[in-house]
């Protein structure tokens, strides 16, 4: 049975269930447009990272406006260079939303059970990766 021969109630059930996933894509989508629109290179349209201001040391985050606006004009090396770690996360975000909406409309719940060895794996690769962009050898991970 397809989408068009199904009863309408479940096609109501079908679309409630796909409400939450249908808002978060559209409120990424409205933030990579913004970002997209309006350059982050630009001086005084975002906020300086507080860190960096205050301390002078890069964050995980500096360069993640860089990288979107990157990503959203198609140009994956200059994201890459401004922040990869954002840029695989965007990319494992795409992936998750994607097996949320397949399992939600096969009526399964989503279930994120990663291992804690993962979620450690994760923290420490982005510790790593904080601590060699601000030593100077680490010049080409700045944004």
């Amino acid at each position: 049975m397809n989408a068009a021969s199904s009863p309408p109630a479940t096609r109501r059930a079908r679309a409630a269930r796909l409400a939450v996933p249908t808002a978060i894509l559209a409120a990424v989508a409205g933030a990579f447009a913004y970002v997209g629109a309006v350059d982050p290179n630009e001086p005084g349209h975002y906020p300086a990272c507080p860190l960096l201001r205050l301390t002078g040391l890069y964050c995980p985050g500096c360069g993640g406006l860089r990288s979107a606006h990157a990503v959203v004009h198609g140009d994956l090396l200059t994201a890459l260079q401004a922040n990869a770690p954002a840029v695989l996360g965007y990319a494992a975000f795409a992936v998750l939303w994607t097996v949320w909406v397949v399992r939600t409309l096969r009526g399964e719940p989503l279930r994120l059970d990663p291992p804690p060895l993962l979620l450690w794996s994760l923290g420490a690769l982005l510790l790593v990766f904080t601590v060699v962009r601000n030593l100077p050898f680490g010049g080409w991970l700045h944004p």
